[in-house]
């Protein structure tokens, strides 16, 4: 489902998995024989001098205990599921989903709004969407039978345009009155009975207001909002987020770099954010032995019971505030977990502590246990309390600093144990994200802290609390640019064998990896020919990237990129200079695509029309360049997507300017010419049969440099391919030919006739599902003589010379 936060309860908001959930208790959970497994009693089957029968009876009565244990909770776990099954499935609303039955229902709001990602569905995008989880308490059938139930299901408003604002801002536990269409879950096996897909016009029908709870806790996290209105565009997305887990202003560039460098628990109530709070009552991290002597909790007189006490209710107004989702949920059973240790003095049982708090959630809400964020959390928590000492210690004992060890040895663990369970879903790894960790850990806990001081103080303040959203704006602002500069490296993700093969895989080289650390360690020179190696790998020089890759070949003139199904061509106009021809359908793939070609300067970028598989990577070409101008067809549809390049040129600060018929221009060594569309009523040709917004497409006659020749057709259909045949000027011969809409079979054979290419290039999406490229225009390229390649087989297109020395390099 696009946008969904979790797949259900798999995802984080953006599509992407969460981590980390507990990654803040590095301080507190970190040092050898604090909180390690080193208790000396308790072990099983230890021999005591001679008493050897009891011993092993003892011994097989601990395994015996252990055993009864692990039976009776899997029992409880499978009790619990089925019970939660069956009331998913309970009442009329799953059979109606299955009918796709039109209804009435009351509902009860369970969480906050949240808008779908957008997307592009051919050429055009996914209109948006909020989501919003609610529980159906009546439903009303078609036949007008009203049945009281208690199911969960997902609301679906499309489109809500003008009442946007007042749907986004539904509290959780205020009941509404919709009507729509229910229909299945996406998944089978979700918390989720059915998907409403809300019919009613206008604003919300609010029949129950939010409880008085739910009201203080809206208030308090729209005063922060409030609060960060005046800053920078990256602080004011961020700053909510890191506090509260509010990503609703976070932008999908901004998400994808925090994605690339695995910051995207910071985008997620984790831990952390707990255990800054609880560090303000108990005391900085790092001296756990003593920590209840240097809080603010000894400061005050109050007990260690007393502080376990407060520590639980700062706990509880911390699930209000930041919403009682799975992953605050996570967050605070991962706090509990410390606050436990205080009150009771157990310090060292810190283990079994965090085993009952997982089998505790699993028993109160059995969908995490396939819930791959909650496994993310435990692993990490896992590798806190046992790898994170360890390596710790190790890296002190090399000379590090003790609290640089601590960060490194935490970052380094939970990396370690999440880095094979993300393989599964993502099919990639970092290679920034341990230091893109570290430089952003400085900076979470000042902006963390400030901002729960905008946010408390906002109902009372206002003027404070902007003061201090300003103040933690820098520190949130920092973190914004250490992922946006590392999700910028060459480097920065690396693809890897998906699924659980790919994982088994990781997962034994990092074995390996650790295993081989102390003997690698003994050689400083060989680690920091690793490291160099390494840095290389990340930032890739161009010059080493073009020797060791091959890409860009030496001399290239023209890219097709590979932006998946949809079209990004460059032509190069001189060192660092490129002539971008549509945007395709993803800002990443086509900013990639321009990095590795290193393209900085673009004087021109050319949207052949306005379809989404053309222009919706456009924030990908404009970010980190220097544009001239844009420029478009005359005819602006789809109306919504002509929309989307003038604001996003506007707030780039880029003219736009419309292609005229017969235009002729030129950048560096490259020149071309408009052929197609003419001039007609309403400034475009024309054309009987057309096609519409394909037909208008941007046509280029181009001379690139060493006197290579192509002719770009964008999407144009046969009846403008005809018109364009039978112009004013005879169409020449080309060297390459861009064919039309990504090789549908509708094409004119006339035209291949008359243009005869060397080379046929087709921009289509690996498994699409329209059949592109059709293999009969496949054949009639080849009849008429030309290589074709495809950038679903090929990947990446250059073309290099002209004549007999012409050449293409796929990039596959």
């Amino acid at each position: 489902m696009p946008g969904q936060t979790e797949p259900p309860g798999l995802f984080g908001r953006s599509g992407r998995p969460k981590s980390s959930g507990c990654s803040g208790w590095s301080g507190w959970l970190g040092r050898p024989g604090r909180f390690g497994p080193t208790a000396r009693s308790g072990q099983l089957g230890r021999t005591q001098p001679g008493q050897p029968g009891r011993s092993r009876r003892a011994a097989r009565t601990g395994w015996a205990v252990v055993v009864g244990a692990v039976l009776l909770c899997a029992a409880a776990g499978g009790a619990s599921a089925g019970l939660h099954g069956a009331d998913v499935r309970r009442g009329p609303v799953p059979g109606l989903a299955q009918e796709h039955a039109r209804v009435g229902a009351e509902v009860r709001v369970t969480s906050d709004p949240r808008p779908a990602r957008p997307g592009v569905r051919g050429s055009h995008s996914t209109p948006a969407t909020l989501l919003i989880n609610a529980d159906i308490t009546e439903v009303a059938a078609p036949d007008g039978r009203r049945t009281r139930v208690r199911t969960p299901v997902l609301l679906m408003m499309v489109s809500p345009g003008d009442d946007r604002a007042a749907w986004q801002g539904l509290l959780p536990s205020t009941r509404l009155r919709v009507d729509g269409r229910l229909s299945p879950p996406a998944h089978q096996g979700e918390r989720l009975a059915a998907v409403l897909r809300v019919e009613s016009e206008g604003p919300p029908r609010i029949t129950g207001n939010p409880t008085a709870v739910q009201r203080a806790a809206g208030s308090l996290r729209s005063g922060l909002r409030e609060a960060t209105d005046g800053l920078d565009a990256d602080a004011r997305a961020l700053l909510p987020g890191l506090v509260v887990g509010d990503t609703s202003r976070v932008p999908p560039d901004l998400h994808d770099a925090f994605r690339a460098t695995d910051l995207t628990h910071l985008l997620a109530v984790s831990g952390a954010n707990l255990s800054i709070l609880l560090f303000l009552l108990i005391g900085p991290p790092g001296s756990a032995l003593h920590s209840e002597r240097r809080g603010l909790a000894p400061k005050l007189g109050i007990s260690l019971r007393g502080t376990a006490l407060l520590g639980g209710a700062v706990t509880l107004a911390f699930i209000v505030v930041c919403r009682p989702e799975p992953s605050v949920l996570r967050a605070a059973a991962c706090g509990l977990i410390t606050l436990l240790a205080i009150g009771t003095g157990r310090r060292r049982s810190l283990i079994p502590a965090l085993a009952a708090a997982v089998v505790l959630l699993v028993l109160y809400d059995p969908w995490l246990a396939r819930s791959y964020g909650f496994l993310l959390s435990v692993l990490a928590t896992g590798a806190l309390l046992t790898l994170a000492p360890r390596w710790s210690a190790a890296l002190q004992r090399r000379g590090m600093p003790g609290r640089l060890a601590e960060v490194l040895a935490a970052a380094a663990a939970a990396q370690a144990v999440c880095a094979p369970v993300v393989v599964v879903l993502a099919s990639r790894i970092s290679l920034v994200a341990i230091p893109c960790n570290l430089l952003a850990e400085f900076a979470v806990a000042p902006a963390t802290v400030l901002g729960f001081a905008a946010l408390a103080v906002a109902p009372a303040a206002p003027p404070v609390a902007e003061l201090l959203a300003r103040i933690a704006g820098w520190p949130a602002g920092w973190i914004a640019w250490v992922a946006r500069t590392g999700a910028d490296l060459p480097g920065a993700e690396a693809p890897w064998p998906g699924g659980w093969p790919g994982a088994a895989l990781l997962a034994g080289l990092t074995v390996l990896a650790v295993l081989l650390a102390p003997r690698f360690a003994r050689h400083p020179w060989l680690c920091a020919a690793a490291a160099l190696l390494l840095v290389l790998v990340v930032v890739r020089p161009a010059p080493l990237a073009r020797v060791v890759t091959g890409w860009p070949p030496p001399g290239w003139a023209f890219a097709l990129c590979d932006v998946g199904q949809g079209d990004a061509m460059v032509l190069a106009a001189g060192e660092g200079t490129g002539v971008v021809v549509d945007a395709g359908p993803d800002p990443r793939s086509v900013d990639r695509c321009l990095r590795d070609l290193g393209v900085t300067r673009v004087p021109l970028v050319v949207l052949t029309h306005f379809h989404a598989d053309h222009v919706r990577g456009l924030p990908g070409v404009l970010r980190g360049r220097a544009v001239g101008a844009i420029q478009t067809t005359s005819l602006d549809e789809p109306p919504e997507q002509a929309a989307f390049v003038r604001r996003t040129a506007a707030e780039a600060r880029v003219g736009t300017v419309r292609a005229a018929p017969g235009e002729r221009r030129r950048a560096g060594p490259v020149e071309w010419q408009v052929l197609w569309p003419r001039a007609g009523p309403g400034g475009v040709a024309a054309v009987k049969g057309g096609g519409g917004p394909n037909d208008s497409s941007v046509t280029l006659y181009v001379k690139a440099a060493g006197g290579l020749t192509l002719l770009l057709l964008g999407d144009l259909e046969p009846p403008a391919q005809r018109g364009l045949l039978h112009g004013p000027a005879e169409l020449p011969r080309v060297d390459v030919l861009k064919v039309a809409h990504h090789g549908s079979a509708f094409q004119d054979t006339g035209l291949l006739d008359r243009v005869r290419p060397r080379l046929a290039l087709i921009s289509c999406g690996a498994d699409n599902p329209y059949g592109h490229p059709s293999p009969r225009t496949v054949d009639a390229l080849r009849a008429a003589g030309a290589r074709v390649l495809r950038t679903d087989t090929d990947g990446a297109v250059a073309v290099t010379g002209a004549g007999r020395e012409l050449r293409a390099v796929g990039r596959s």
